[in-house]
Order: C-alpha cells, then sequence, then structure tokens
C-alpha cells in the first residue's frame, strides 16, 4: 500500500523518493566483474550500455550521436533543434558555450531557436546519422509529430523518440488536432519510445499505445526549471518503480509483452545510474552527464530542450566547465576522481559484481533501502 499522508483537512499526497533517499543493498553473493553484462535490447537493437543521449543541442550532433552508438549506447537527434534550423549550427554552438549564466542566456537561445525548421536539413542529418553506422534515432515533440513524422519516416529511421516534458495517451484539445499515440504507432513498422511519464497509470496508458519505450521522469536536474514554473517535480526512484509495476501489469495483460523503461532525471553519477536500474530502469538517459565530454557539440555548456521555449523556457543555461575527458573516459574510464562522474558503465559493473548479478534483468531484482 502506497504510504499517503494527510497534508491538510480533505487533502492528501502521497508519498515518494527520490534516487538520493535510497541505496542498493547487497546480496549473499558477489560475482567477478568480468562476467558481468550490461548489454540491453530494444526490439531488434542492441546495445552494449543502458545509456540513451538525452536529445539536447549542447550534446547530440550527427558526431556525438555517432560517437555514442559507437561506444554502445543509443544517440538521439532532436530534429527540433539547431542542426535542422542551421546548414552549419557550429558559429551559433560556439557563441552560446560563451555564454553567461544570466537572463540574456535564455533570450539568446530563443532567439536562435527562433529560426525556422528545414525539412531538407533533416533528411540530411538523418543521412549524417545512418553515413556513422549503427542506430539511427531522432526525437521530436509531440506537438510536431504528425507535422514532421512524413519528412523523419521518409528519410529513414530506426527508432522514434516522441518526448516532451509529459506526454499523455489522452491529450485532449478543442483547437487543434491531438496526436492519437495508439493510431500513430499502429500504423508504423519501427520501434516508438515515448515519454516522460511520472507514475503508474501513465505508464500503463502509453504501454497500451504499442510503445516499444517509455521515458520516466521529466530530465530533472539541477538546471531544470520544471518545478519553478509547472511545479512538477518527479521522485525518480518511485516514479521508476511505479512503471515497473505498469510494466508488470502489462507484461500479464498482454501474455508477454515487455515495454522497456528509460529514466530520465537526477542521473549524474555511477551510483546514480545504478539506483535507477535498480528500481526497474532498463536504461537511463544522460543529459548533463554527456555535456562533460570533449565531443559536447557545445563545448561542456548544457541546457535542456525546453530552455528554449519561446514563451515559458523550462532550464536554466549552464555555462561551459572543464571537459572531464574523451565520451570514451567519461563512460568507460579511467577515473582519477572518486565522485562517480567518470566510469560511468564501469561503475554500474562494479555494483553489478559486488551484488551477485550477471545482467540488468537480474540486476533490477536487487535489493534497496530508505536510509533518509
Amino acid at each position: 500500500m502506497r504510504d499517503v499522508v494527510e497534508i491538510g483537512l480533505g487533502k492528501t499526497a502521497q508519498r515518494g523518493y527520490h534516487l538520493d533517499d535510497i541505496a542498493i543493498v547487497p546480496s549473499r553473493r558477489t560475482r567477478d566483474v568480468d562476467d558481468v553484462s550490461t548489454g540491453w535490447q530494444l526490439d531488434a537493437y542492441q546495445f552494449g550500455i543502458p545509456c540513451v543521449g538525452h536529445p539536447s543541442d549542447a550534446t547530440m550532433s550527427p558526431a556525438s550521436a555517432v560517437k555514442l552508438g559507437q561506444l554502445g549506447g543509443l544517440g538521439v537527434l532532436n530534429v527540433e533543434g539547431l542542426w535542422t534550423r542551421y546548414e552549419n549550427p557550429s558559429k551559433v554552438l560556439e557563441e552560446l558555450g560563451g555564454l553567461d549564466e544570466d537572463a540574456r542566456a535564455t533570450k539568446r537561445l530563443q532567439e536562435v531557436y527562433a529560426e525556422p525548421i528545414r525539412p531538407d536539413l533533416i533528411t540530411e542529418r538523418v543521412r549524417e546519422l545512418r553515413d556513422g553506422g549503427g542506430t539511427v534515432a531522432v526525437r521530436v515533440s509531440p506537438q510536431h509529430t504528425l507535422a514532421l513524422a512524413p519528412v523523419i519516416l521518409d528519410a529513414g529511421v530506426d527508432i522514434l523518440v516522441i518526448q516532451g516534458t509529459i506526454v499523455s495517451a489522452e491529450h485532449v484539445s478543442t483547437t487543434d488536432e491531438p496526436l492519437n499515440l495508439k493510431e500513430f504507432i499502429a500504423d508504423l513498422d519501427l520501434p516508438v519510445i515515448v515519454g516522460g511519464c511520472t507514475d503508474y497509470k501513465t505508464a500503463l496508458h502509453l504501454m497500451r499505445t504499442g510503445a516499444a519505450g517509455v521515458i520516466v521522469g521529466i530530465g530533472g536536474d539541477e538546471w531544470s526549471t520544471t518545478e519553478s514554473v509547472l511545479g512538477i517535480r518527479v521522485p525518480m526512484a518511485t516514479a521508476i518503480a511505479d512503471a515497473a509495476a505498469a510494466r508488470r501489469d502489462y507484461l500479464d495483460e498482454t501474455g508477454g509483452r515487455y515495454v522497456h523503461l528509460i529514466a530520465d532525471g537526477d542521473i549524474r553519477t555511477s551510483g546514480d545510474i545504478a539506483k535507477a536500474l535498480g528500481c526497474g530502469a532498463d536504461a537511463v538517459m544522460l543529459g548533463e552527464p554527456l555535456s562533460l565530454c570533449e565531443e559536447a557539440p557545445a563545448g561542456g555548456s548544457w541546457w535542456h530542450s525546453a530552455a528554449s521555449h519561446p514563451s515559458l523556457p523550462r532550464g536554466a543555461f549552464e555555462t561551459a566547465g572543464e571537459p572531464l575527458g574523451s565520451m570514451e573516459r567519461l563512460l568507460f574510464g579511467p577515473a582519477d576522481e572518486p565522485d562517480g562522474q567518470l566510469n560511468l558503465f564501469g561503475g554500474l559493473r562494479r555494483a553489478m559484481a559486488k551484488c551477485g548479478y550477471r545482467d540488468l534483468k537480474e540486476f533490477q531484482k536487487v535489493g534497496l533501502v530508505l536510509d533518509r
């Protein structure tokens, strides 16, 4: 039974827990780290590490998305980003990388994203991803899916990511034609990832649309302002566990159809990754951590996809810091600092080994303790 607290006469709130509130409990068995696998599979596509690149222009260019794919993850390019608005956005990204953390930074983001999206550049960027080899994945917002999907699909992607701050299976509108996710996905012959969601019911409804994967969370980190703007804050440990319960019920409901969960929010270190997977996620979506690698197109600056919204931005701008190293070093080490920001998936492998689990599916059963 979920812990429900009375916050006033006639009003209750469910108690939720963040990843910082929980810790992993080792089992009676340990395992050699070389015997541990961090591989996972989405539909027909296999990946060496449970890492999905957050589709921010600060981290995902065609080149960095290809690089992440070569290293075993899944890079996702935003087809509503700078790479589909500018023939060569390098100068814009260089300028953004030199901005300060002030109101001018947000205004400048809004200005550069006011440039219209060019369908020919969508086709060109998908071609660049395809030429790089590996799995081709792009992100589109729910609001622009119907308009941009024909161009995206004609360009030839492997995985389509429909991502917004909050995505529901039933969007109601009296002014615009809403996106019917179930009908849209049913007409496609490629896997679709949708999200984010924050609770059991929404996760279950999104699974019933036929999605191959569901994003849990809203990408919340210290630079997200979704709570300040919308009042929404997601306790990620609870959100992932609730979505995992929805997946289990959907598995029974369909007689065996498994939907993958991708955790997006409050994930900065290898320990955070391990705890997210221990709560039931199949993979994590990394944003700000990838901005710290040398391949990041914005030179170390970071902003969320929603930070450039023309009327209601929901993300502060982080100025560029010194890169921690190459993307490969960020993901696989070696680390020379003990804070968990380097060797992210080496840390995950070590956590799995310390707890005696050989693969990610087993590791989802790891014991957890509430220690806050």
